[in-house]
């Protein structure tokens, strides 16, 4: 895994050096194993390298040279897991490679089948290739977007990279914000394809392309996560097919050169994952995991979250893998130097409670023992484990059925906006946004000829999952993993996954009542009933008095300091009320403290100008 930047600007030949240098080296904990960088005629690109695959010829950015000419020129950032049976296709197609790894399979892949190449990669990957021949730049991502791109177009080009800041290391970019751009960071639980949180800058959108010329820029997808209604017949055979794909796509994602390891919760999803990953490697060392623990303060709790341990342990036992649990301080976890880590790692204020914290942690414990980690992200949007996709209220919202939950998410965003002005809110119209854009992605949805209205629906709902709500969970598992300097790969966004389950009924995906009976009866074999069965849980979080205390006297320190750009965001009596629930050590009562004070080391350390 990587990090990428660059520009082009078709209006001058900006051979910058230390422009280049700079932007590259913000993004160093994404690739501390090396750099690199290449100019060309308008053409900047540069590359920071976590060595996973080909670790001794995978330098970037890499070119592809024809009679002493370069033709084509690409920074990368990502895996491609077929990349064995695409250089294998290449190869016969004439195509001469110099490298083991999957960065000259992408360029090769290029130069035989142009744009069309991305509908033969299965992976996670994110890349800017110069077309020197057509004076082009081109910007691409992943189907499910998994891995980021960021752009900001100038009068005469575009600057990218793969966070907000190594654009912000520009010249040309500034760290503003409009009136959209914070309605971004006021809902936290829902991402917006195609936008960023910085006045200016874009995204490119998940399954999308960029094409940038000197005539302009034209971006257009080549991916959705839509298909026609399709059953695929009996249920014994969709299971096996589900189980078939799993563990290739496990097996795909187990190549590397470096030590690899599975996240594993004791919930469906990871255990699942450890569990085929365990059988791959049967006859050779046992597969390592690793679980988050904070030791005796993860006791049942009134949001609901439970204690893993033991559920891990009977995993562990039954499989026989390798285990860590990584036990987090609470002292640390609620220090100013990780939650200013990890709002760098963001470049936004946009962590939940303990969640940005807790994961940058365990990702620092993973990368002692482990460079590459494998997650089970995108297995509740995809089969349909979350509980608004089994709440009435939720599903018959006119809104993202998250958002309307009576309890979890929806209470949690219900929550989170209690703690801002409510003059700030009815001046940008959050309600009528937020509906907007309800809106937009229902827009999205393809017409299918269904003339049930309750599986109508649903479709609708799995759709939002996967277009709006799971983009900031992989955001949040990228940003937290890559500043730990760890790559993170989630086999359940495979898109051959995706397009295999998504168009199923929901009778089918809930088959004798059960969520997730897809994936359990996919599981049955190599699980304790135990695990196959149990309910889905929340990610789990601190409830440890001694974090709660922490946190209430950093944000009782801030309320005392004069207002400034942070009163004008937030209802300081509603902070101070939230405050005085926090010792109860209740992950819901410290998310507003935690939202102020990620706002506050925000607005210290990237001073943005406000433009509302």
């Amino acid at each position: 895994m990587c990090g990428i930047a660059g520009w082009v600007d078709y209006a001058r030949s900006n051979l910058d050096t230390a422009l280049l240098e700079r932007m590259t080296r913000t993004l160093t904990a994404r690739g501390p194993d090396g750099g690199g960088y290449w100019r060309g005629d308008h053409v900047a690109l540069g590359h920071r390298r976590l060595a996973i695959i080909d670790l001794e010829g995978g330098a970037q950015p890499m070119t592809f040279e024809q009679n002493g000419r370069t033709i084509t020129a690409l920074t990368y950032n990502g895996e491609l897991y077929n990349y064995r049976e695409l250089r294998q296709e290449l190869r016969h197609s004439g195509y001469d490679f110099h490298t083991t790894g999957d960065t000259e399979v992408v360029l090769a892949a290029w130069k035989v089948w142009g744009p069309k190449c991305l509908d033969y990669f299965n992976g996670m990957y994110a890349f800017a290739l110069w077309d020197a021949e057509r004076r082009e730049l081109w910007l691409a991502r992943d189907r499910l977007g998994v891995k980021p791109l960021y752009y900001y177009p100038t009068p005469s080009g575009v600057i990218f990279g793969s966070e907000p800041k190594a654009l912000l290391a520009h010249d040309a970019v500034e760290p503003r914000v409009g009136e959209e751009e914070l309605l971004q960071l006021l809902l936290p639980l829902l991402k917006i394809p195609g936008r960023a949180p910085y006045a200016g800058m874009s995204e490119v959108r998940p399954g999308h392309i960029l094409r940038v010329s000197a005539t302009g820029r034209h971006e257009s997808s080549y991916w959705a996560p839509w298909a026609n209604v399709d059953d695929h017949g009996d249920d014994r055979s969709i299971i096996e097919s589900i189980r078939a794909l799993l563990e290739d796509t496990v097996e795909r994602q187990m190549i590397a050169d470096v030590p690899l390891c599975t996240l594993l919760s004791g919930g469906l999803d990871s255990s699942v994952l450890t569990a085929l990953a365990q059988r791959i490697r049967r006859g050779s060392s046992p597969v390592r995991s690793f679980s988050v623990d904070f030791g005796d303060a993860d006791a049942p709790a009134s949001d609901g979250s439970t204690d893993d341990g033991p559920f891990v342990k009977e995993v562990v036992d039954h499989l026989g893998v390798a285990h860590t649990r990584a036990t987090l301080d609470p002292t640390l976890l609620a220090s100013s130097s990780i939650r200013t880590s990890c709002v760098r790692a963001r470049d936004l204020p946009l962590g939940i409670g303990d969640l940005d914290m807790s994961l940058y942690l365990l990702s620092k414990n993973v990368g002692l023992r482990s460079k590459v980690a494998i997650s089970g992200e995108a297995a509740d949007e995809v089969f349909g484990g979350y509980r608004w996709f089994h709440d009435p209220q939720s599903i018959g919202a006119d809104t993202f059925p998250w958002m309307a939950d009576s309890a979890a998410h929806g209470n949690l965003h219900r929550r989170i906006v209690g703690y801002f002005r409510k003059d700030l809110l009815e001046r940008l119209r959050l309600e009528e946004y937020v509906a907007d854009q309800y809106r937009t992605a229902l827009a999205e949805i393809p017409a299918v000829n269904i003339f049930d209205r309750d599986e109508s629906r649903m479709r609708e709902v799995a759709h939002l999952g996967i277009t709006r709500f799971l983009p900031t969970l992989l955001d949040r598992k990228d940003r937290m993993s890559m500043a730990a300097g760890i790559e993170v790969r989630v086999p359940f966004c495979d898109h051959r996954l995706v397009e295999l389950v998504l168009p199923l009924s929901w009778k089918q995906k809930t088959a004798y009542g059960r969520e997730k009976s897809l994936l359990k009866s996919a599981a049955v074999d190599i699980l304790p009933q135990s695990i196959i069965h149990r309910k889905k849980v929340p990610y789990p979080t601190t409830h440890d008095t001694t974090y709660s205390s922490v946190v209430r006297e950093q944000l009782a320190a801030r309320l005392a300091e004069p207002d400034g750009l942070l009163g004008e965001i937030f209802d300081f009596e509603a902070l101070r009320h939230a405050s005085a629930q926090a010792e109860h050590g209740s992950f819901i009562s410290n998310v507003g403290a935690e939202l102020a004070l990620n706002f506050d080391t925000w607005i210290r350390d990237y001073q943005p100008t406000f433009a509302l």
